[in-house]
C-alpha cells in the first residue's frame, strides 16, 4: 500500500453550530450531503465564477476539515472570515500538519477521496505524517486519473470549475441554492459551453517542462501541468484537440509528439469539429 506524505498541504478546521450552513451557502461543494467517510473537492469562487481557492473538504465529527495548499491557508482563512459575519463559526488552523494519502487499501484510516472513487479506485486522505513513499507516485496517480491541482496544473483566478472537472468529480453542486459565482457556472452547465478540460498526456519520450505549450498545426490548445517522465496532465481546448485528432494533425508539446486522453470516468469525448463541445 503506497502511503505518501504531502508536506505542502495544510488543514483548516471549521467548527460551530452554523458551520454546515455557512460552508454550504459559500463554496461549490454540496456540504449537506457529505457523508462522514468521504472527502470531496471544492472551491471558493470569484463573483465571475473562477476558482479563487481550491481544496478538499470532509467531516470530522461535528466539525469540517478543509485541506488546501500550504501557500493558500492564511489567505483562505482570511477570506472565509470575511463571510462569517455573525454566524456561530470558528475558523482556525488544525493541529495536524500536512496530509498523508494512501491507496490500494480499503481499510486504511481516514476519508475516501471522491475524485479517485469516480475512477473506480480507493485513495484515503488523513491529516499528519503517516507515509514515506515518493510523492511522485501520487503525482503519477493523479496524471493517470485526471486529477488536477492548483499551482501544478492551473493558476488560481484563471480557471473555471468545469476546466478542472469539478462538475463531474463531486466538487460542484447544481442542486443547492446560491453561492459565490454560482450564476456563471450554472450558465456554463446549461449552455454546454465548457471547452477547456483536464486531459492525461503521454509521449514516447520524456515530456518537456511544466508550462510548455501544446499545439496542433501551430494553434495553441493548452499547456502542460504536472509532468512525470513521459506522462502528465494538461488543461486543453478539447474542441480544438478533437478537430486535430479527427484530421490526423499531430499534437505537440514543444517539439515532442504527444497523445491526449480524456479521463474515461468523466464520460467526455473529443468533439470532431471545433464548434462542437462535449458537455
Amino acid at each position: 500500500m503506497p502511503a505518501v506524505f504531502l508536506k505542502d498541504r495544510a488543514l483548516i478546521r471549521v467548527s460551530g453550530a452554523d458551520a454546515e450552513a455557512f460552508l454550504h451557502n459559500l463554496i461549490t461543494t454540496d456540504v449537506v450531503s457529505l457523508c462522514a467517510s468521504e472527502a470531496r473537492p471544492g472551491a471558493l469562487l470569484t463573483p465571475q465564477g473562477k476558482i479563487l481557492f481550491d481544496f478538499m473538504i470532509w467531516r470530522d465529527g461535528a466539525d469540517f476539515i478543509i485541506e488546501t495548499d500550504t501557500g493558500q491557508q492564511d489567505a483562505l482563512l482570511k477570506r472565509l472570515a470575511i463571510y462569517k459575519l455573525r454566524a456561530a463559526v470558528t475558523l482556525e488552523p488544525d493541529k495536524d500538519q500536512g496530509v498523508t494519502v494512501s491507496w490500494d487499501e480499503q481499510a486504511a484510516e481516514g476519508v475516501a477521496d471522491s475524485r479517485f472513487a469516480k475512477a473506480g479506485g480507493v485513495l484515503i486522505r488523513r491529516g499528519g505524517n503517516h507515509g514515506a513513499a515518493d510523492a511522485m507516485l501520487y503525482d503519477a496517480l493523479r496524471a493517470e486519473h485526471g486529477v488536477a491541482i492548483s499551482g501544478r496544473d492551473f493558476t488560481l483566478q484563471d480557471a473555471f470549475p468545469h476546466d478542472v472537472l469539478l462538475d463531474l468529480n463531486g466538487g460542484l453542486s447544481f442542486r443547492k441554492g446560491c453561492y459565490v459565482g454560482q450564476e456563471v457556472v450554472s450558465r456554463m452547465q446549461h449552455r454546454g459551453t465548457a471547452r477547456r478540460r483536464v486531459v492525461s498526456v503521454s509521449a514516447d519520450a520524456e515530456l518537456p517542462a511544466t508550462g510548455t505549450e501544446i499545439t496542433a498545426a501551430g494553434k495553441p490548445l493548452g499547456a502542460l501541468g504536472t509532468v512525470i517522465g513521459s506522462n502528465g496532465l494538461a488543461i486543453v481546448r478539447i474542441d480544438r484537440a478533437g478537430e486535430a485528432i479527427a484530421n490526423g494533425i499531430p499534437l505537440l508539446a514543444g517539439e515532442t509528439t504527444v497523445s491526449l486522453r480524456l479521463p474515461p470516468w468523466s464520460g467526455l469525448t473529443f468533439p470532431a469539429v471545433a464548434n462542437e463541445v462535449s458537455a
